[in-house]
């Protein structure tokens, strides 16, 4: 286990530790698949496209992997799991300790969608909606973590999330080891830092994040994590107010770039996906489309890249 390891955090978050924290996780999670395109169905000539549907992940996206990481390789206690979401960590959380058997309670904000919320109390979490954004919930939660004993399971900054969301990035390249590249959505990094770990360079992994909240792009700018800009249409996903304290030394050393798209280029991502290949991704997970379908990314040609639409959590609606 992961938890009997004296050695500090960032020698954890690497490709062996992916690799045992997926032997762990693997029997309660679900092996994605991957929908390999031409370019030119979407008007993208000369290269090929290659989508990762982590958005048919137990609970709607890939943090059902984080989730069950820290529910399997931490101590739980029998005041069981708190953890604070934009949505989809929540559901995920209230995913895993529903299978698992332990208690959960799920601090999520205002903006917070209908259906997110609908998915946490069908899991038999107590869930409390406070706050407008992410960082009112998760205070709430620490404050809560205090007072009953419950583990907290951070959504993007705690060592066992980044290691679940690296499996991501190991099963997209036993899936499709010739990828060029890997486009991204950013939120609070744990997805990007997971994945940037497993690649280590290999390959060229872009982030990707809405205009209106450009948490990664700040703290590259200013070399350290730093408050940002929490709105748009991905508010509920890729909103928080800054990137984790342990996956910037990750993005700084393995991602090559940060591209910010517009609410109008996710909308338009989440379209296209939908007439093209019918399949349903909620704003945060179309994000890293986007920034394909708009060429905020321009690829090479004949490059190989790979684009994972990491959540579906939406009622589709006007599709």
């Amino acid at each position: 286990m992961l938890r009997d390891l004296a050695v500090s955090p960032s020698t954890l978050i690497d490709r062996d530790h992916i690799a045992r924290t997926y032997e762990a996780i693997h029997p309660y999670i679900r092996r994605t698949p991957i929908v390999e395109v031409e370019g030119s169905d979407f008007g993208l000539d000369g290269i090929r496209i290659v989508l990762k549907l982590e958005s048919l992940q137990h609970a709607g996206s890939f943090k059902a992997r984080g989730a069950f990481a820290n529910l399997l390789l931490r101590d739980v206690p029998a005041a069981g799991v708190v953890a604070a979401s934009g949505g989809n960590h929540g559901v995920a959380v209230a995913f895993a300790a529903m299978k698992l058997k332990k208690p959960a309670r799920i601090f999520v904000p205002e903006v917070a969608s209908p259906t997110k919320l609908k998915r946490i109390r069908e899991c038999g979490a107590d869930l409390v909606v406070t706050g407008e954004r992410y960082a009112d919930a998760l205070a709430a939660s620490a404050v809560w973590a205090a007072q009953s004993g419950a583990l907290e399971i951070h959504a993007y900054d705690q060592v066992e999330t980044l290691l679940g969301q690296g499996t991501v990035g190991l099963e997209f390249e036993e899936q499709c080891p010739q990828l060029d590249s890997l486009i991204v959505a950013v939120g609070g990094g744990g997805l990007i830092g997971g994945i940037a770990a497993w690649y280590s360079s290999r390959i060229k992994i872009i982030g990707v994040e809405p205009e209106a909240a450009p948490t990664l792009t700040r703290a590259l700018e200013a070399g350290r994590p730093v408050d940002a800009e929490a709105g748009g249409i991905a508010a509920d996903s890729l909103a928080p107010k800054r990137v984790g304290e342990l996956m910037f030394p990750i993005a700084r050393a393995h991602v090559k770039s940060v591209l910010l798209v517009s609410d109008e280029a996710i909308q338009e991502a989440q379209r296209t996906l939908w007439k093209v290949l019918r399949v349903v991704a909620e704003p945060g997970g179309a994000a890293a489309f986007a920034a394909l379908l708009s060429r905020r990314y321009r690829p090479q040609p004949g490059e190989r890249v790979g684009v994972l639409v990491c959540g579906g959590n939406t009622t589709a609606v006007n599709l």
